[in-house]
């Protein structure tokens, strides 16, 4: 896998869109001229999770929710 960031705008991608795809994808791609390697951590730091209001409620349902899971099993 390989991950490829795009230097030039097409009808389907915008300057500066990152996508992980196979190495063969990667290279046909990046031979085209629209596309240029990149480095997974850019790839990554796109998908790293946002600490939003609405995030945070539902990370700590369910941390609730597994509290109250392990406290009924030690009754």
């Amino acid at each position: 896998m390989k991950c490829i960031k795009a230097i030039a705008t097409t009808n389907s991608y915008k300057l500066g869109d990152i996508l992980r795809v196979t190495d063969d994808v990667a290279d046909i791609k990046v031979k085209s001229g629209f596309w240029a390697f990149c480095p997974k951590s850019e790839w990554r730091a796109l998908r790293a999770p946002v600490d939003t209001p609405q995030n945070v409620e539902k990370i700590n349902k369910e941390k609730s929710k597994k509290q109250s899971r392990k406290q009924k099993f030690k009754e």
